[in-house]
């Protein structure tokens, strides 16, 4: 009898579990998530008790089969699991924050891995936009035309895909007299939507003119054969319309290359400021008055940025009509300057090596790029004496600087002693026509690091005494004492001592 009772007890519990159980639904089947946390557990089963059989990372997206409660049960790579709920979003509602990078400068190295010693696999232009997947330390891993790599993030700007549209739909001014396209690259992608990670149906070929449909903000509907059209990047072609008098309606535009560019009511640097504007933000050109265009704003009216800090789309019709020619020197800023940058070592070449394993040409490059572009922004051309791990000689490396008409040489270092308890930085020069232009480079970086500066020196390195340019050889620091190294080694210090050269710079050829 007793054991009668304990069946039907067992029965009575087992059906109020059953009737109190909420069955799994099947709604939320088709549906694709996004995982919203760094990394997000897959597990076998809808709960945290369940053992783990995978991870998913932040912004991969999976497709949902079935869901219980909180959980979901999704596929990933042809296998099934579970994964909590609240750390995804969906992306039917359109709620995806899909984030968007773009590049501040022409010609960066997209990588096959995080790190500069890894192969160049590709490149993006100034302005050119990419997927961001995630970032890894100082690199972003980016998918461009379907093609995953990695860049440096010291040469991009990150803005919201969806805010992006927002600001070009409302407020980016519009070439709405323009009726053409024309191509100015070998080869330009023609996708589905107007957005970069879009479908791609299509290219179109340099010099080929098509006629527009729309207009919205960055990117430019044509018509293309048949009854087909597409979409593409402004920024890769010409847009022009059949004006009488084609002087009066320009229809070029220029494109911003650093977030927080200045947009002044008058074309001096003394101007009041009418408004800032952010890397990759298209403006249509009224004219050009000297160094400086004149462009509409978005909220009507004109007002002015200066040529050194904006691409243009008139950049390569000029270079087919006329040859090379130096800009002017403009006070206050590098336009009309080359600099060659010298990234020491390289290669089978590794430099000095750190007390935590630092390698001395690892740094150099890192210090070499993110300076490149701080100069870049501020006008200057920049010459590169090597722009990966190679090994370049040294006389090479002055006649690089020679070759591309170089106004000044600066070559990077980080230093090594016996003695592990010695600090700071050293600038160097070899001829007494160096020693004022050393003098202004170690006063910018005195003024920018807080290491020991160990001030100007003489010194007879090759690079220097083989070099009739302004020229000097910058050790930044000791790589053999452990507590410097770890300055050196972080990303504020190559910012900070980057700016602090760049400042030498300016001040130097101010004063000539």
């Amino acid at each position: 009898m007793a054991k009668l009772a304990k069946l039907v007890a067992a029965v009575l519990l087992l059906s109020v579990t059953l009737l109190n159980a909420q069955p799994a639904t099947a709604d939320s089947s088709g549906q694709t998530v996004v995982v919203d946390s760094p990394t997000l557990n897959v597990r076998s089963g809808p709960g945290l008790t369940y053992s783990l059989t995978g991870k998913l990372k932040k912004g991969q997206k999976v497709q949902v089969i079935d869901r219980s409660d909180d959980w979901l049960q999704v596929s990933v790579d042809g296998e099934t699991g579970w994964i909590a709920s609240w750390l995804t979003k969906s992306t039917a509602s359109g709620s995806e924050d899909e984030k968007t990078i773009v590049s501040r400068v022409d010609s960066l190295n997209i990588r096959s891995s995080p790190s500069i010693t890894s192969a160049a696999i590709g490149k993006l232009r100034s302005g050119d936009l990419a997927e961001l997947v995630e970032y890894q330390g100082e690199w972003a891993s980016i998918i461009v035309d379907g093609m995953e790599g990695w860049v440096h993030t010291t040469y991009i700007t990150e803005v919201d895909s969806d805010q992006k549209q927002t600001e070009t739909k409302s407020e980016k001014p519009k070439v709405t007299d323009a009726n053409t396209f024309t191509v100015t690259v070998d080869k330009l992608n023609v996708r589905k939507k107007p957005d970069q990670t879009s479908r791609r149906i299509g290219n179109v070929s340099k010099n080929e003119t098509y006629p527009i449909q729309k207009i919205e903000g960055n990117w430019v509907k044509i018509s293309l054969s048949g009854k087909k059209s597409g979409w593409v990047y402004s920024f890769h072609g010409e847009l022009s319309s059949k004006s009488s008098n084609p002087s009066k309606s320009s229809t070029k535009t220029v494109s911003i290359v650093t977030n927080g560019t200045n947009i002044r009511v008058k074309p001096t640097t003394s101007s009041e400021v009418a408004l800032r504007a952010d890397a990759g933000d298209v403006f249509r050109v009224v004219e050009k008055k000297d160094d400086w265009y004149e462009v509409n704003l978005p909220t009507g009216g004109t007002a002015y940025v200066a040529e050194w800090v904006v691409n243009s789309s008139e950049a390569s019709t000029a270079s087919k009509t006329a040859g090379p020619k130096k800009p002017k020197r403009v006070p206050g800023t590098l336009k009309g300057i080359t600099i060659a940058l010298d990234p020491g070592h390289g290669g089978n070449d590794r430099g000095t090596t750190g007390t935590h394993g630092t390698d001395e040409k690892d740094l150099t490059l890192l210090t070499a790029e993110l300076l490149a572009g701080k100069l870049k922004d501020a006008g200057a051309t920049v010459v590169m004496t090597r722009n990966s791990d190679t090994y370049v000689s040294l006389r090479k490396r002055t006649a690089i600087a020679y070759q591309e008409g170089a106004d000044a040489f600066v070559s990077l270092h980080y230093d090594a002693n016996p003695d592990r308890s010695i600090t700071g930085f050293t600038t160097y020069y070899t001829q007494s026509t160096q020693h004022s232009f050393a003098q202004a480079i170690n006063g910018g970086l005195s003024g920018s690091i807080d290491l020991t500066n160990r001030g100007t020196q003489p010194a007879n390195y090759l690079v220097l005494r083989e070099n009739r340019l302004p020229a000097v050889l910058i050790e930044l620091g000791f790589l053999s004492n452990s507590s410097e190294e770890r300055v050196l080694t972080s990303s504020y210090f190559r910012e900070q001592a980057s700016q602090g050269i760049y400042k030498g710079l300016l001040q130097y050829f101010d004063a000539q």
